[in-house]
């Protein structure tokens, strides 16, 4: 099964936006992003779509 994440529910903090922004912008996957934020790909999804990012799929 997948990681485990003891973060459930918590609010996005500025700085963790700042580096999602970032991030997206280089080009990073959901996955590796979910990764560098200790954040499920889910929540980073919603997060992207809420902030009208757009993240790329490694093929």
């Amino acid at each position: 099964m997948g990681e485990r994440f003891e973060r459930h529910r918590q609010p996005w903090r500025q700085d963790e936006i700042q580096k999602l922004h970032a991030l997206a912008g280089k080009g990073m996957s959901v996955r590796a992003i979910a990764k560098a934020l200790t954040r499920s790909e889910e929540s980073v999804k919603d997060r992207a779509k809420f902030d009208r990012l757009r993240i790329s799929k490694l093929r």
